[in-house]
């Protein structure tokens, strides 16, 4: 696979993302007691799709480093292991939550009663991001891969994520803010990071215009000259 093709699918596999949690946030707001078990579980649904997109896409930023500078491989390796420890956690969250609601046999708030997923929507996924954002953003910015707003955004999007790690002190209230499950540490994260990802999805795939093919030296500034032919 050649540099061009890598970043369109790894951009794509970000919109992909991005869209899928964009659709699956909404669904978290419907009801104000307890939802019905369709919304609890085709929000899930949607969340695991996301998480099949989000792993793709954490696979191809990897490749890129790796050919853009491989001096830088292992900045590239840090981001793609964050981003798949975050899948894994977050994928068993939400089985714990799908198999309660199956269980139940009446209608429960799994943000709730499944207090096993308070932390790993909560603290854990937060420091989890917190670093897959920063070794993303260091690589980035010394390759000079995608633009510099991308590298500088992930800093700040890490900051706020792990502004958010000392949520497990504040109870298990949704609709507290600041709560080990709450709206602005589960949501309202959840929220900013799709649309994140969107623009950088969007980012990666205009950047294969300037992208190299089978040969071509990578530039700072995302350009390409020819290598010498022999």
């Amino acid at each position: 696979m050649n540099e061009t093709l890598a970043r369109r699918l790894t951009g794509a596999a970000g919109i992909a993302t991005a869209a899928a949690l964009i659709l699956e946030v909404p669904l978290y707001f419907v009801y104000s007691g307890p939802p019905t078990d369709a919304n609890v579980l085709a929000r899930l649904l949607i969340g695991i799709f996301a998480l099949a997109f989000l792993l793709v896409f954490v696979t191809g930023l990897r490749e890129l480093v790796r050919r853009v500078n491989p001096e830088y491989e292992w900045a590239g390796t840090l981001a793609f292991a964050a981003g798949l420890a975050y899948c894994t956690v977050t994928l068993v969250s939400s089985g714990l939550e799908a198999g309660a609601v199956i269980a139940a046999d009446r209608r429960i708030d799994p943000t709730i009663t499944v207090n096993g997923t308070y932390i790993l929507y909560g603290t854990i996924g937060r420091v989890l991001l917190a670093l897959f954002l920063t070794a993303l953003g260091y690589a980035i910015s010394r390759t000079g891969m995608l633009p510099r707003w991308t590298a500088r955004s992930a800093y700040v999007l890490a900051a706020a994520n792990l502004a958010f790690a000392p949520s497990l002190f504040f109870g298990n209230a949704p609709s507290h803010f600041y709560a080990a499950n709450g709206w602005g540490t589960t949501a309202m994260m959840g929220a900013i990071l799709s649309y994140w990802l969107l623009a950088l999805g969007i980012s990666t795939v205009r950047s294969a215009r300037g992208a190299r093919g089978a040969t071509g030296t990578a530039l700072p500034a995302g350009r390409r000259v020819p290598q010498p032919q022999r």
